[in-house]
Formats: structure tokens, C-alpha cells, sequence
């Protein structure tokens, strides 16, 4: 009987999801019919914009309705890709773009030759023209051609909207008939419940034998996970290491390949002096235009996997280097790594405050790391509208731990990214400062390892504050090692 509630269940999910698909694609399908009416307006106004310029400049003679005139001509092309890449596929709504396009071009013809005759000094001539009626003649055509779109689109719409209305009828069915079943299902499994609360109660012993014995399995795997976290930190440094050599021969093949398009383009220049006859324009142009390219692509995605690999060989050594806890004077450790980056905070007419910070029994590379980077951080990205202010402050709390603010008023972050920037490789916000997404991910790994938490307050336009906590003491046993 669970088995077959189950299944039944399971297809009034199926029968809900394809519903759900279903509406997806109603919406996609209005969405798409929507742009193409829109598309097809807009160009409909361009040649209206086109038209207007070209009468003004008949009537006065000024070339600033020219310009207007040109300017609505050379979106046309653009919204008529558009037209075609959302009508794709579609033989009826394609044909009337077709058209569409036909009396455009019909229409700019027309406005050209009375242009011409305007700038030729036949001005009558070019009256005659637009009196005669022939645009017209194809403005009203494209209008009727975007009447029928509008039609069509409004026809499947609708009838896409009853479906839509069944289908919803369907699924409030279906959800139904799921009540139904879930309420089965709960009688199933209290009626199961009761059924083996016996054999509950019988296993009740072998339960406390193993809580005995708890601790020691705990220990156990506590070890293999340790010993697979460092397997894994040796595999990324390995697998790291290794990639290192066939993208130094890339660099390299790379260097060649400049090199020999400059002796290439050389021999070309010789051509073009003593024999252009012999040349051909697509060598040209793939010497000195195509060939170059290349290079510069194939050089950035290098060296942006060179920086790539870096950051993961300092993950990796991080986390296979063993800490070296001492006592640390974190305001004199905060106030030098402040002094390193002053030239910067005076180039952006900003100022870092240190406070007095309590004193810590920690791991000294690790701590001015993960502070170095915070404040790197906070100064790089300052808000250039305002005065740039960072503050370090810090206290001790209860139950042995210490406390450490970074306080800033920089451009702060959204509060969908507020997880997604300690992920590696993930960054927020605008990309105009140079970076691999590393910082803060290599900065939550070390602030576990030292046992510790890192949390982040931050609203957009309004500045940044990451929180440290930290044992006041750190005691390697318990330290955060599997990272």
C-alpha cells in the first residue's frame, strides 16, 4: 500500500511539473510575441523619425534634419536583426516581416531620391515626389503588415490563455488529488509507526551499546577525514604544480608565434615594395590584424590561468603549513599593515583608524594575512564620491574569545552576494578592480583553521564591516584544521 501511495504521488509531482513547464513556456511565448510587437513599432517610428527629417529638411533646407534623417536610418538595420531573431522559426509571423522589411526599403528609396533632388537644387522635383504619394503608399502597407502581427499575436495570446486556464484547472486537480494522497500516506506510515514501535523498543539495547562506543568512532573518522583533507590539499598542489608546465609552453609557443608574425609582416612589407601584385588581402590581414588578435586572446587566458593556479598553490600551501601560535599584539600588527598601504589612502583622500585591539594568542602569518586582506580590501574598494574612512576595532567577549571589526564606508556589497564573496573565484559587484576572487575565500579558510568565524553586514552604496571571532587562545588540537 506505501508503495503504491508513492508512486501515485510521485506522478501528481511529474503531472505538476510538466504543468509548470508548460506555463513556463506560455510566458516565454508572450514574452517573445510582446518584443516582436514592440520591435516592430519601433521600427515603424524610426522610418517615421526618417521621414520627418527628410520633410524638414525639403521645407527649410537646414542639415540638421539630415542628421535626424540618418540617424533613424541607421538603427534600422539593428531593429530589423532583432525583428528576424525573435520571428525565427515562425514561417507566418517571418513572411510579414519580410514584407515589412520590403516596404521599408521601398519607403527609404523614395526619401533618398527626394533628398538628392533637394541637395541637387531641384527642390520642385522633390515636392512632387513626396505629393506623389508612393511613401505613403508604403508606410501605410507597413503599418497594415504590423496591424497583422499585432493580430496574430494577439489570437495566439489568447488562445494560449484558455489553455493556460485549464491547465491551471488541472493542476488544482492534481494538487488536489496530492492532498489526498499525502493524508493517505500519514494514516500509511502511523499505522507503520505503530506496527514496529515494538521493534523499537528491542533495538533500544543495541542503540546504548553503540552510543558506548560513539566517541571512539567519532575519533575515528575524525582522523580519515583529516587525512583525506590533506590527500586533497596534496592532489590540488600537484595537479596545480603539474598544469604549470604545458601553460609555460603555451607562453612560450605563444612568444613564438609573435615573433614569426613580425618576421611575416616584414617579408609582406618587402612584398608590397618590390612585387604587390604577388600579395593577397586576407594574407594581409591575417598577419596583421588576425594573427595579432589571437596572440593577445591566447596571452590574456594564460596569464589569467597562471594567476588561477597561484591562488590555488596558496590555498593549498596554507593549508599544509603548520600554525605557530604566539601572543600577538594585534593593534601594533593592524597599525603596520596600515602604514603599508598609506600611499594609497592618500592618493584616494581616505584615513584608517585603529583603535586599541586586545591582544591574542594566535598564529602570527596567519592573522596578518586575514587582517591584510581585509583592509586591502576595504581600501581598494572605497566609494571615490566620499571621504574614504576605515576603522579596526575590537574586545573581548565572554567564554574566551576576542573580537575584531573592519568597518568601512566603501561601495559596500548587495545582500544576495553577502555568502557568494568567500566562495573561490566569486566576486560582486562591478569588475573594474584587478582580482581572482581569492582574497576572501583564503581569508574564511584561515580564520577556520584558527578556529574561528568570520560574518559579513554590509548594504549596498553604504559601506562594509566583516566581523572576526577568535579563542582568545589558540589551542592546535581543537584549531580548525579540516578546512
Amino acid at each position: 500500500m506505501l508503495t503504491l501511495a508513492l508512486a501515485l504521488l510521485l506522478i501528481v509531482n511529474a503531472a505538476t511539473f510538466v504543468m509548470i513547464l508548460r506555463t513556463a513556456d506560455f510566458n516565454d511565448e508572450v514574452e517573445r510575441g510582446n518584443e516582436i510587437r514592440v520591435t516592430a513599432k519601433d521600427v515603424l517610428a524610426r522610418l517615421v523619425d526618417a521621414e520627418t527629417g527628410q520633410r524638414g529638411f525639403l521645407l527649410v533646407g537646414r542639415g540638421d534634419y539630415l542628421t535626424i534623417h540618418g540617424e533613424a536610418i541607421r538603427e534600422l538595420p539593428v531593429l530589423f536583426d532583432e525583428l528576424e531573431r525573435l520571428a525565427a522559426g515562425d514561417a507566418v509571423l517571418m513572411s510579414h516581416v519580410e514584407r515589412i522589411r520590403d516596404f521599408s526599403q521601398q519607403r527609404l528609396v523614395v526619401m533618398e531620391r527626394s533628398i538628392a533632388l533637394a541637395q541637387a537644387g531641384r527642390g520642385g522635383e522633390a515636392v512632387n515626389i513626396v505629393r506623389g504619394g508612393q511613401g505613403k503608399e508604403a508606410m501605410d502597407a507597413m503599418r497594415a503588415e504590423i496591424a497583422a502581427i499585432d493580430q496574430i499575436v494577439m489570437e495566439r495570446l489568447s488562445s494560449r490563455t484558455q489553455q493556460s486556464e485549464l491547465a491551471a484547472k488541472l493542476t488544482m486537480g492534481i494538487n488536489a488529488l496530492a492532498g489526498v494522497l499525502v493524508l493517505l500516506l500519514a494514516a500509511i506510515s502511523v499505522w507503520l509507526v505503530r506496527r514496529y514501535i515494538a521493534d523499537v523498543q528491542a533495538a533500544s539495547y543495541e542503540l546504548d551499546r553503540v552510543n558506548a562506543g560513539l566517541e571512539e568512532e567519532v575519533r575515528n573518522r575524525t582522523g580519515a577525514l583529516t587525512r583525506a583533507n590533506e590527500e586533497i590539499q596534496r592532489f590540488a598542489y600537484i595537479v596545480s604544480h603539474d598544469l604549470r608546465a604545458p601553460l609555460v609552453n603555451v607562453m612560450g609557443y605563444t612568444s613564438e608565434l609573435e615573433q614569426a608574425g613580425k618576421v611575416i609582416d616584414r617579408q609582406i612589407i618587402r612584398m608590397e615594395s618590390e612585387a604587390p601584385d604577388l600579395i593577397e588581402r586576407d594574407a594581409v590581414l591575417a598577419v596583421r590584424e588576425d594573427m595579432p588578435e589571437a596572440v593577445g586572446f591566447i596571452r590574456a587566458s594564460t596569464e589569467k590561468m597562471d594567476r588561477l593556479i597561484n591562488a590555488i598553490l596558496k590555498l593549498s600551501r596554507e593549508g599544509r603549513r603548520n600554525l605557530a601560535p604566539e601572543l600577538l599584539d594585534v593593534t601594533a600588527m593592524v597599525g603596520k599593515i596600515a602604514d603599508s598601504v598609506r600611499h594609497q589612502t592618500e592618493a584616494a583622500d581616505a584615513e584608517i583608524v585603529v583603535e586599541p585591539l586586545p591582544t591574542i594568542e594566535s598564529d602570527r602569518l596567519s592573522m596578518e594575512q586575514i587582517l591584510g586582506n581585509l583592509i586591502d580590501n576595504a581600501v581598494k574598494y572605497l566609494e571615490p564620491s566620499r571621504p574614504g574612512r576605515i576603522v579596526i576595532e575590537g574586545h573581548e567577549v565572554p567564554g574566551g574569545w576576542v573580537v575584531y571589526r573592519v568597518v568601512d564606508n566603501g561601495r559596500g556589497i548587495s545582500e544576495r552576494d553577502h555568502e557568494r564573496i568567500f566562495e573561490l573565484f566569486r566576486r560582486s559587484g562591478r569588475q573594474d578592480r584587478s582580482g581572482e576572487g581569492v582574497g576572501l575565500a583564503f581569508v574564511r579558510n584561515s580564520v577556520r583553521r584558527l578556529g574561528g568565524t568570520i560574518d559579513l553586514e554590509s548594504e549596498l552604496g553604504k559601506g562594509s564591516t566583516f566581523h572576526l571571532k577568535f579563542p582568545k587562545r589558540l589551542i592546535l588540537s581543537e584549531a580548525g584544521d579540516l578546512t
